[in-house]
C-alpha cells in the first residue's frame, strides 16, 4: 500500500492544516497588536482620526480584540459619534470586559444620544459594586441624565451620593452648576462653580462652568473673558469654544466666530450646535446651499431623538425648530417650538379606546384610560370586567378579585362570577376558584370560560374523571359547539384515552371544517402516535390555508424534532415566533430554549428580548428572558426579570422552584427565599423546594433552618444523596469537617457518581495533609472509571498543590487525551508546563485552550504569560491587555501585563499597573512583581 493509502496520512494532513490555521490566526493577532499599539500612540497625541483608522484595521485582523473595541469607543466618543461608540462598548461587554472599564464612557454615550432613561435601566450601569472612582463618575453621569429627564431632585440626589465618595474633588461641584442654572438658582450656581475652581484652579471645565453663570445672566463681557480663561487652560474645550463662538456671532464678529467654528469642526464635526453656527455664518455669506446642507444635517440628527429627551432641553428644541424653520418645514418647526399636551374628557368611548390599547398589547395605557373612566362611572360592570382582565394580564390578581367582587355587589351575573373565578385561579387560589367557577357553570352551563377553566383546574390536580365530566356536560349542553368537543378531547387525552380523544377532535372538525384548533389537536395526536406523515400532511394543509398560523408553525417544529430533523427546528420556531402574539408565546419560549441548548447565547438573548417586548408581564416570558440574560452573564438583569416572574407567578411549586434556582444563579438570595416560601405555602412537602430552600437558608446564614429542611429531605427521600449532601454543606459551614466527610461518604455510597466523589475529595482536602488520601480516593475511582475526565482533572489539581508537577502533568494529559478541547485541563496543563520551564510548549497548549474558549480570562492570562516567557512580546502584550480589561481586580494579571509592558519599553504604563497590583493583598508572583517595580524606579 502506498503512503496515500495509509489511514494515518489523513490525520497528519489535518494536523498540518490546523497548524497552518493556528499560525495564520497568530499572524493576524500580531498584525492587530501592531495596529493597536500605533493607535494608542496616536490617541495619546490627540490624533483621534488616525487612532480610529488604526483601531479599525486592528479589528479587521482580530474582531475579538477587547482593548481595540474599548479604545475605539473612547475615540469615537471624543469625535461625538456617540451611537458608534456605544456599539463598541457593547461589543466589549459581550466579549467579557469588566463593566467598570467601560461604565462611565458607555453612560456618556447614552446621554449624548438622548437615551437618558437607559442610564438608569441598564444593569451594566448600576453604581453598586463598581470601584469608588468609577462609581463616582457613573453617579455624575446619572445626575446629568436625570436632569435631561426633567427630574432635578433625582439629579441632585445623584450628585450628593457622588460627593459622599472621597476624595472631594471638582467633578461633583461642576455637575451641580448646570442643575442650579436650569432652576435659575444663580447664587447657588456661582457658589458651586467657585468651589470647583478652588479645587481645580487650572481645570478648563471648571473655568468654563464658572463663565456660564454670567452668560446666562446676560453679563456677556464677563462671560467672554471667562471663556477665554477656560480656553487658555484647555484650547480643545468644545463647550467653551461653542459658547465663545455664539457670543462672537451675537456681537457680529463673524471673522472671529469663523475661526472658532473651524476649530470646532475639527474637534466635533457632527455636533448639531457646530452645524448650526456654520449655517448661520453661511447664511450671512449668502451661501444658501451651504446653510441648507448644515440645517438638513441638524434635523437628520435631532428628528429621531425621542421627545422625552428634548422636552427638558430648550436649546435642543429651539435648535431643531429653527433648523426646520430655516428649511421651510413649518409644521415640524411648530411641533418643536410649541410642544404641548392635550387632555381628553372621559366618556363611554373610553371603553372602546381601552379595547384598542388591549389589542395592541398596551395594558398600561388601557389601565390609565379605564381608571379615569371608572372614577367618573364607578358602577359600569363592563368596564369593571375589562379592568379585571387587565389586572389579571399584569399579574395583579388580588386587585382583579376585588374588582369582580365589587361588580357582583352591584349585580349578580354568571359572567361576573366567571371573571371572579378566573382571577382567583390566576392568583393561585385554586380551591376557592373552583367553587366560584362551579357556581357560575351550575347557573349557566353556557359559560364556556368557566367550563374550560374547570377542566384545566381539574386536570392540573390530576382529577381526569372530573375534568371529563365537566367536558361531557359542556358537550351535552352545546352539542353543536366545537369548543366543547375540543375540551372533551383534551380531557380524554390527559386520561390517556387517545382513541376517545381522536373521536372528540374529529367531531369538532366535522362541526367546523375550517377550525384550525381541531386540526392542530389531531396533528398533535398524530405526532404522539408517531404517525409523522399524517401529521406532516395535516399541518401542511393548515399552512397552505394560513401561512402565518403560529400554532401550526410551532407544531411543525415539534414534528421536525421528533423526526430528528434538527436543522429545520429553529427555522420553524423562528417563523412561529415572528407571527405569534402576546397571548401565545410558547414558540418564542421554545426558540429561546432551543438556542440556549445549541449554545447560541447571543441569538437566544435577541429572541428573549423580542419575547419580553411582546409579553412583558408573562411569568414564563420573564423566565425565558432571565435564562438568556444569565447565559450572557447579565446577572443584574436576570435578577430583575426573575423578581417580576416570581411576583406574577401563581403558587404552583414547580415554576417557583425553577425561578428560585435561577435566582440563586443570579446571586439573589432574598428573591430565591421569597419564591421558595411562596412554593412551600401550597406544597410544604415538595422535596425540590425544601432542598433549594435549605441551600438558600445556608447561604443566608440561618443554619438551624437549613438543617431542619435538609433532614426533612432525608426523611422524604431516604435513598437519595441530596439530603446528605445538604447536611455536609451545613457541617462545613459550622466548621465540622469530620461530620461533613461522613455525610459526603454516605451520599457517595447511596448514589456513587463523579460529582459525589469530587465533593468528598474537596472535603477531604482540608483534612488531608499532603493530599495523599485525596489522591488515593481519585486513583481508586479511576481504576474502574478510567474515562472520568473530571476526576483526572481533580487528581491533577491535588498533585499540583502537592508540588508533584510531573504527576500533575500526566493527569492533565490523561484528561486532554479523553477530551481534547477541555479548556480547564488545557489551561492547567499549560500552567504546569510553565512551572517546568517549557514556556514555548505551554504557549501552544494555552493557544489551544484559547481557541476553545476565547473569552476565558484565566486562559487569556495563561496564554499571555506563556508567550511573554517564550519571548513572543507582541502576542503577549495583546493577550495580557485583554485579560487586564476583563479582570482589572486581579493583581496577578496586572503584574503579568506590567512585565510585558516593561519588556516592550512602556515603563510608565508598567509602573502604573504594578502600583495597583502591589496595593492589594498577596498573590502568586508578588515577590517578582516587587523586584520588577524596584527595577523600574
Amino acid at each position: 500500500m502506498n503512503a496515500l493509502g495509509r489511514p494515518g496520512w489523513r490525520r497528519a494532513a489535518a494536523a498540518a492544516l490546523l497548524a497552518l490555521g493556528a499560525s495564520a490566526a497568530q499572524a493576524d493577532s500580531a498584525k492587530a497588536a501592531r495596529f493597536y499599539e500605533d493607535a494608542l500612540k496616536r490617541f495619546e497625541r490627540h490624533d483621534v482620526d488616525g487612532a480610529v483608522i488604526q483601531l479599525k484595521n486592528a479589528l479587521q485582523q482580530d474582531a475579538r480584540m477587547l482593548s481595540a473595541h474599548v479604545l475605539l469607543g473612547q475615540a469615537l466618543l471624543r469625535r461625538s459619534e456617540a451611537a458608534a461608540a456605544e456599539v463598541e462598548f457593547n461589543a466589549a461587554l459581550s466579549l467579557g470586559i469588566n463593566r467598570a472599564e467601560v461604565a462611565v464612557a458607555l453612560a456618556q454615550s447614552l446621554v449624548a444620544q438622548g437615551k437618558a432613561s437607559e442610564v438608569f435601566k441598564r444593569p451594566t450601569l448600576v453604581p453598586e459594586g463598581l470601584p469608588d472612582p468609577v462609581r463616582k463618575q457613573v453617579l455624575l453621569v446619572r445626575a446629568a441624565a436625570a436632569s435631561d429627564l426633567g427630574d432635578p431632585a433625582r439629579a441632585q440626589q445623584q450628585i450628593e451620593l457622588a460627593r459622599a465618595i472621597p476624595p472631594d474633588n471638582a467633578d461633583t461641584w461642576l455637575a451641580e452648576v448646570p442643575l442650579r442654572l436650569r432652576a435659575r438658582q444663580f447664587e447657588q450656581a456661582a457658589a458651586a462653580a467657585a468651589q470647583a475652581v478652588r479645587l481645580a484652579p487650572d481645570n478648563g471645565e471648571a473655568l468654563y462652568q464658572q463663565a456660564t453663570v454670567p452668560h446666562v445672566q446676560g453679563r456677556l463681557d464677563e462671560a467672554l473673558a471667562g471663556y477665554d480663561r477656560a480656553l487658555a487652560a484647555d484650547p480643545r474645550h468644545v463647550e467653551a469654544l461653542l459658547a465663545r463662538a455664539g457670543l462672537l456671532l451675537d456681537q457680529r464678529r463673524d471673522a472671529d466666530a469663523q475661526a472658532q467654528v473651524q476649530a470646532l469642526t475639527k474637534l466635533a464635526p457632527a455636533d448639531p450646535r457646530v452645524l448650526y453656527l456654520g449655517a448661520v455664518l453661511a447664511e450671512r455669506r449668502n451661501d444658501t446651499a451651504g446653510a441648507r446642507a448644515a440645517l438638513k444635517a441638524i434635523t437628520d440628527q435631532l428628528d429621531p431623538v425621542p421627545i422625552e429627551f428634548v422636552r427638558y432641553r430648550p436649546q435642543a428644541l429651539m435648535l431643531n425648530g429653527l433648523a426646520h424653520y430655516g428649511l421651510g418645514e413649518m409644521e415640524k418647526a411648530k411641533s418643536y417650538l410649541e410642544h404641548a399636551q392635550r387632555q381628553t374628557p372621559n366618556s363611554p368611548l373610553s371603553k372602546l379606546l381601552a379595547q384598542v390599547y388591549m389589542a395592541e398589547s398596551n395594558p398600561e395605557r388601557a389601565t390609565q384610560v379605564l381608571d379615569a373612566y371608572l372614577r367618573a362611572f364607578p358602577g359600569d360592570g363592563q368596564a369593571l370586567v375589562m379592568m379585571a382582565s387587565l389586572q389579571m394580564a399584569q399579574g395583579r390578581h388580588a386587585r382583579a378579585t376585588e374588582l369582580m367582587q365589587e361588580a357582583l355587589k352591584a349585580r349578580e351575573a354568571p359572567e361576573f362570577r366567571t371573571a371572579l373565578g378566573l382571577s382567583l385561579m390566576q392568583g393561585g387560589q385554586a380551591g376557592t376558584a373552583i367553587g366560584e367557577l362551579e357556581k357560575s357553570f351550575q347557573r349557566d352551563p353556557r359559560q364556556a370560560y368557566a367550563g374550560m377553566a374547570l377542566v384545566s383546574l381539574y386536570l392540573r390536580g390530576g382529577q381526569t374523571a372530573k375534568a371529563a365530566g365537566i367536558a361531557q356536560r359542556m358537550v351535552k349542553q352545546q352539542p353543536g359547539s366545537p369548543t366543547a368537543w375540543i375540551q372533551l378531547g383534551i380531557a380524554r387525552k390527559a386520561a390517556n384515552d387517545l382513541p376517545g380523544a381522536r373521536e372528540a377532535y374529529q367531531k369538532a372538525a366535522e362541526l367546523d371544517p375550517g377550525l384550525a384548533e381541531a386540526q392542530l389537536a389531531l396533528g398533535r395526536l398524530d405526532i404522539a402516535q408517531r404517525q409523522f406523515d399524517a401529521a406532516q400532511s395535516r399541518l401542511a394543509a393548515l399552512l397552505k390555508t394560513d401561512g402565518k398560523n403560529a400554532d401550526a408553525l410551532y407544531e411543525m417544529a415539534l414534528l421536525s424534532e421528533a423526526r430528528g430533523q434538527t436543522a429545520d427546528v429553529q427555522r420553524w420556531l423562528s417563523a412561529a415566533a415572528e407571527v405569534s402574539t402576546a397571548r401565545n408565546t410558547r414558540a418564542d419560549q421554545a426558540l429561546v430554549a432551543w438556542l440556549l441548548k445549541r449554545e447560541q447565547p447571543g441569538p437566544a438573548l435577541d429572541a428573549a428580548k423580542r419575547l419580553f417586548i411582546k409579553a412583558p408581564d408573562d411569568p414564563q416570558a420573564l423566565i425565558a428572558y432571565a435564562s438568556a440574560q444569565l447565559a450572557n452573564r447579565d446577572a443584574g438583569g436576570a435578577r430583575t426579570s426573575l423578581t417580576n416572574a416570581a411576583r406574577r407567578s401563581g403558587f404552583g411549586a414547580e415554576p417557583l422552584v425553577q425561578i428560585a434556582a435561577m435566582q440563586l444563579d443570579a446571586r439573589d438570595l432574598a428573591g430565591a427565599a421569597y419564591s421558595l416560601d411562596k412554593a412551600l405555602q401550597t406544597a410544604p412537602r415538595h422535596v425540590g423546594a425544601l432542598a433549594l430552600s435549605s441551600t438558600v437558608a445556608l447561604q443566608q446564614g440561618d443554619l438551624a433552618l437549613a438543617e431542619k429542611q435538609a433532614r426533612q429531605v432525608v426523611q422524604l427521600k431516604p435513598q437519595s444523596a441530596i439530603g446528605h449532601t445538604l447536611l455536609a454543606d451545613i457541617a462545613q459551614a459550622r466548621r465540622q469537617p469530620a461530620q461533613a466527610v461522613d455525610a459526603l461518604r454516605k451520599a457517595h455510597e447511596l448514589q456513587p457518581s463523579s460529582g459525589s466523589l469530587l465533593a468528598l475529595m474537596r472535603a477531604l482536602g482540608g483534612q488531608d495533609t499532603g493530599g495523599r488520601a485525596t489522591r488515593d480516593l481519585a486513583e481508586r475511582w479511576l481504576k474502574t472509571h478510567p474515562d472520568d475526565v473530571a476526576v483526572w482533572k481533580a487528581l491533577g489539581d491535588a498533585q499540583a498543590r502537592a508540588g508533584d508537577f510531573p504527576s500533575a502533568r500526566r493527569s492533565y494529559e490523561a484528561a486532554v487525551k479523553r477530551r481534547a478541547n477541555d479548556v480547564e485541563a488545557l489551561n492547567n496543563l499549560a500552567n504546569v508546563m510553565i512551572r517546568q520551564g517549557e514556556a514555548a510548549a505551554a504557549a501552544a497548549i494555552a493557544d489551544k485552550a484559547l481557541a476553545a474558549d476565547p473569552g476565558n480570562v484565566a486562559v487569556i492570562d495563561t496564554a499571555g504569560w506563556a508567550h511573554h516567557l517564550a519571548g513572543n512580546g507582541s502576542r503577549a502584550l495583546q493577550l495580557l491587555r485583554d485579560a487586564r480589561l476583563r479582570a482589572p481586580e486581579s493583581p496577578e494579571i496586572r503584574y503579568h501585563l506590567a512585565a510585558a509592558l516593561a519588556k516592550a519599553g512602556r515603563k510608565a504604563e508598567a509602573r502604573e499597573e504594578l502600583e495597583v497590583a502591589l496595593s492589594g493583598s498577596g498573590f502568586d508572583g508578588q515577590q517578582d512583581a516587587l523586584a520588577l517595580s524596584q527595577s523600574l524606579r
